[in-house]
Parts: C-alpha cells; structure tokens; sequence
C-alpha cells in the first residue's frame, strides 16, 4: 500500500499533550524570555509536525512533546538572549535536523533570514514543511517572517557559494560534531564581526576542555577568535543544569582552503 504524503501543515494534526506549554513556559520565565503569540503558534506548529514525521524519518530521538519542550524547545531557545545582546539579524542552522536550534531561533528574534541547513534530502523536505508552516501562523497574526531557506547542502559545498560564504551574522550547530569541526565548518560560513555558536555540555570528566584544547588551531587558521563559555541564567532551574553555549566571534577572513574536505578533515587533524 502507497504511504500518504507526510503533512505539510500543522493545521490538521492533533493538539500538543497538555504538559507541552506548561514546561516550555516555565523554563522561559527562569531564563527571562517571553514569546509573541506568532512565534508561540510557529513552535507549536513546528512540534506537531515533528511528531508526525518523526515515525517515518529519523529526526530526533525525542518521541514525545513533553521530552520536545525540554530537550528541544528550551534548550535552543536558551540562546535567544545572547543572540539580541549580539545583534543578530541572520541566522544559518547547520546540520538542522528537526529544525532545533534554527527555527525558534528565527520566530523569537525575529530574524531577517535564515537558512536551515541539512545534506539529508527527507530532513531538509522536513524543514521546508516546518518553515513554511512558521511563516503560516506569523503572518496570520499580524508578524512579519523571516526569510527562511531549507538547503540540503554540505557546508562544505554551501561554504564555495559567493553568496552563502562569510554572510551570515551567526551560524549555529547542536549536536554536529567535535567543537573543531563545528568551527572548520561553520567560520567560512560566518561574517566578519559574526559568531559562531555551538551547544555543548559540560561534564565533569573535562570533555570540553579537551574539545577546546584541540580546537585551537583551526580557530588560528579559519579567523576565529578566543572562545567564551556562556551557561544562559535559569537553564539550570529550568533542567537544562550541565548545558552550555561555546561562542566564538569571526576575527579575520577565512582563507579559501577552508573547510577542508571531509576525507581531509578525517585523516589529519588541522596543523
């Protein structure tokens, strides 16, 4: 039997269980951030097609809304406040998967544009579906969108585009890689005067630091600068105690050569 089309649009899918905004909104208001009724309705549509995709394309380990508005929602949301002290305007999310960090990111700034960006073909037709519905429940309230874009792209191929290389006010990655690919990949992709962000943990086994350490040169050699360790107030409160944003601003260009090829990145380290 032929498989109906997955969803395109929230509208007819069932409600988020009743625990969903009770937790979204506590962790909000301990992390200080309050949300238009535009990028309330974005998220919750973004959710509710996740849960729908989500038996059929492998977009997150997370099955239920409750584990969602946690592990999720909050967890990329946390990030909001550093990026308006930033200034941010544009907004590319690589290795977007579900659309986390990128989305809420975008409805809650609000951004100008952003690209979500995967190289796996069923997810990126996943984030088209997520950003179209997005700019659905915004504009039906009144909001102006962003300008969203959903690539199935390498960064590697993105980074080789004149109008994607070193354009973007902030490029964010969770869960992609060590902290040195994450910047290899994502420094050629961000302006001068931009950022990178990447979510970590901070275990007690000193991972991070090691994760750093070995970064250190790939940060000298795509124009990075020194990193900062940010632990937004309130995520501990709101569940989140062992999550931590590494930030790194965009110093210098990046010389062409960069990103390396993946083959080139997995048989030496960057010297």
């Amino acid at each position: 039997m032929e498989r109906r089309p997955l969803p395109t649009s929230a509208d007819q899918l069932p409600r988020l269980d009743d625990d969903f905004w009770p937790i979204v909104d506590d962790g909000l208001g301990r992390l200080g951030i309050e949300l238009t009724p535009g990028a309330r309705a974005a998220i919750d549509g973004q959710v509710r097609l996740l849960l729908a995709w989500n038996p059929f394309v492998n977009l997150t380990a997370l099955r239920s809304s409750h584990q969602i508005a946690r592990g999720h929602v909050l967890d990329s949301l946390a990030a909001l406040p550093l990026l308006r002290r930033l200034g941010a305007r544009s907004l590319l999310d690589l290795g977007s998967g579900a659309g986390y960090p990128g989305l809420p990111l975008a409805v809650a700034l609000p951004a100008g544009r952003c690209a979500l960006v995967d190289s796996v073909g069923k997810k990126q037709a996943f984030l088209s579906a997520a950003a179209t519905s997005a700019v659905a429940a915004l504009r039906e309230r009144g909001e102006q969108p962003p300008a969203f874009a959903a690539l199935a792209e390498r960064a590697e191929d993105l980074a080789d585009e004149p109008e994607q290389r070193e354009s973007w006010d902030v490029t964010t990655a969770r869960a992609v890689g060590s902290l040195a690919e994450v910047l290899e990949l994502c420094l050629p992709l961000t302006r001068l005067g931009g950022h990178v962000l990447a979510w970590k943990r901070r275990s007690a086994d000193g991972s991070l630091g090691r994760e750093l350490h070995a970064a250190r040169r790939v940060l000298q050699a795509a124009g990075g600068g020194r990193p900062s360790i940010e632990q937004p107030e309130g995520l501990a409160a709101a569940g989140l105690p062992d999550h931590v944003l590494v930030v790194v601003p965009k110093l210098r260009p990046t010389p062409e050569r960069y990103p390396r090829p993946p083959a080139e990145r997995r048989r030496a380290a960057l010297t």
